[in-house]
């Protein structure tokens, strides 16, 4: 390895260093879909909280449709909602709906398409009934004081719903983290601006803050700061005054006389741990602390960016967010020649189809880290090992799959 230039491997494990979810807040129940809880979840009642009808029919005594067909007086109505008051006698039935309770007296449904009115009042059962047919019992779903959901579950439909289900009209779940993201540099316009000679359109900020919230954070759009050292510190110090966990930069993090983050960074009593780590693209990656917060500077380059913050500011983000993350990665196979890689590991964009159950990744003969087009196209990178030798279609490789 090169001097100076940190394996991805132990740059990640340092970035992680430390780093645990943070604490809780209580949100609405409509606002907890896609959290992660911070404390288990109890049931507040009992569900259901009496003997419901699961069907249609009749509630009937199962003895008296023994031997069908057998006629029963109908001697009220149950809708859900508004149960029958009385109590069912011998030869009678009270016509009754999905989810209402099941009246006393009663042992059993009757589904309706069993049945057919021979007189007003009178209903005739055309099938046997097996007692307790039809009926949900009390407490099937869930009882009153029993847990539900463990705390690090992510609160996904499913989740939410039991939990509404069980009277939660609000959650304890783990604070989301606040990213705040600045673009840096003179030659940068925001989208939609008029480009003169000499300028580009900022896109990586969109990208990154993107995909922090895909991790499960809040994000801060900082906006475009020049290359001046006072501009980029006021938006630093914007950042820190909003609270945010993780500042993230774009650009600036090199070694080039107008790359002034680390400067200003370190002026402002930050610790950085690393800036250059053996990956393509993302070489000039910069990682550090300030105020108790963590400093994260991508490259300029937008591929870099957007690799860079798929391999490092998602796990960051996932942690402190309390999600577990695994990065998808699996096997497959070469679509194509591939030459030898050198020291640095290698993202390379690959568009993958899967053959035969296999899949198959041909990276782009082109990775110049300022191509988008060829990032947006492909369907997973192919992860290069350092010194990996030259390889053939049909030879493994390993998969970090985008989509």
């Amino acid at each position: 390895m090169a001097a100076g230039l940190l394996p991805i491997e132990e740059a990640l494990s340092r970035l992680l260093a430390g780093v645990a979810p943070l604490g809780s807040e209580r949100v609405g129940i409509d606002e907890a879909g896609g959290r992660i809880l911070a404390r288990p979840v109890r049931a507040l009642r009992t569900q259901p909280p009496f003997d419901a009808s699961a069907m249609d029919g009749y509630a009937i005594r199962g003895e008296d449709v023994a031997a069908p067909p057998a006629r029963l007086a109908v001697v009220g109505i149950a809708p859900a909602g508004r149960p029958f008051a009385g109590a069912i006698g011998p030869g009678e039935a009270v016509r009754i709906f999905t989810g209402a309770p099941v009246p006393a007296g009663a042992d059993s449904v009757l589904i309706q398409e069993n049945t057919r009115i021979v007189a007003p009042g009178v209903v005739e059962a055309l099938e046997p009934v097996r007692t307790g047919a039809n009926i949900r019992r009390r407490g099937l779903d869930f009882t009153e004081g029993e847990p539900l959901l463990e705390a690090g579950r992510l609160v996904d439909a499913s989740a939410l719903a039991l939990a509404a289900s069980a009277n939660h009209a609000e959650l304890d779940v783990v604070r989301r983290p606040l990213v705040a993201v600045l673009a840096t540099g003179d030659e940068l316009l925001a989208p939609g601006s008029a480009v003169g000679e000499g300028q580009i359109v900022s896109s990586n900020t969109f990208g990154v803050a993107l995909i922090a919230r895909q991790a499960g954070a809040r994000t801060l759009d900082l906006g475009i700061a020049p290359d001046d050292r006072e501009a980029i510190g006021a938006a630093i110090d914007r950042a820190l005054d909003a609270g945010a966990e993780i500042i993230v930069t774009s650009g600036g993090a090199s070694v080039g006389d107008h790359d002034l983050v680390r400067d200003v960074l370190s002026a402002k009593g930050g610790e950085l741990d690393f800036w250059k780590i053996a990956m393509r693209p993302g070489k000039p990656l910069m990682a550090g602390t300030l105020a108790g917060r963590r400093i994260l500077g991508l490259p300029g380059n937008p591929v870099a960016s957007l690799v860079c913050s798929h391999v490092f500011l998602k796990p960051l983000v996932a942690r402190l967010a309390g999600r577990a993350h695994v990065a998808d990665v699996r096997t497959g196979v070469f679509g194509g020649p591939v030459a030898a890689n050198d020291l640095r590991q290698d993202y390379m964009r690959a568009r993958v189809v899967e053959t035969d159950g296999v899949l198959v990744a041909t990276p782009s003969p082109v990775q110049d880290s300022s191509m988008l087009r060829i990032l947006a196209e492909a369907g997973a990178l192919v992860i290069r090992e350092p010194f990996a030798p030259a390889a053939v279609a049909g030879d493994p490789c390993r998969l970090l799959m985008l989509r």
